[in-house]
């Protein structure tokens, strides 16, 4: 099955002479693909980017998703921008996850329309509507 193919993957030599924050984060994608319930616990990868800085509704917008709206998770545009403080910008979050730096990390693709259509990622609709499913089926194999 797909999740085993996923386990076997390894970073290709040398992943011990990465950077500290690069390892964190190959060990956290892997985490993500192979045993997502290990991500709760994984230091995140520093964030560097200046959006991720700078204030602003995108940077607000931005760290609310990655805190609030958690694995196997989705969230209307309306509702993250109610989360993020400003209902009557789900537009600008629409921007913001246009601009997000860390697709996956920070997770974009549970955010959703209204309708419960997926609407348009930076990486195709089929990667977006892979990563909910993926997200699906590890959280109803996870559950109790």
């Amino acid at each position: 099955s797909g999740a085993q193919s996923w386990a076997a993957c390894e970073l290709c030599g040398g992943a011990e002479e990465l950077p500290e924050p690069l390892r964190q984060c190959a060990a956290w994608l892997r985490a993500y693909f192979c045993q997502p319930e290990r991500t709760a616990s994984l230091p995140l990868p520093p964030f560097h980017h200046p959006l991720l800085r700078r204030d602003s509704f995108t940077k607000q917008v931005l760290w609310t998703l990655l805190r609030d709206v958690k694995f196997g998770e989705a969230v209307s545009y309306k509702q993250l921008a109610d989360l993020a403080g400003n209902g009557k910008a789900a537009r600008a979050v629409g921007g913001a996850m246009r601009s997000n730096p860390i697709p996956i990390i920070i997770p974009c693709h549970r955010v959703i329309r209204s309708s419960g259509e997926s609407g348009s990622y930076g990486g195709g609709q089929l990667l977006k509507e892979w990563l909910l499913s993926h997200e699906k089926l590890q959280k109803e194999k996870l559950a109790p």
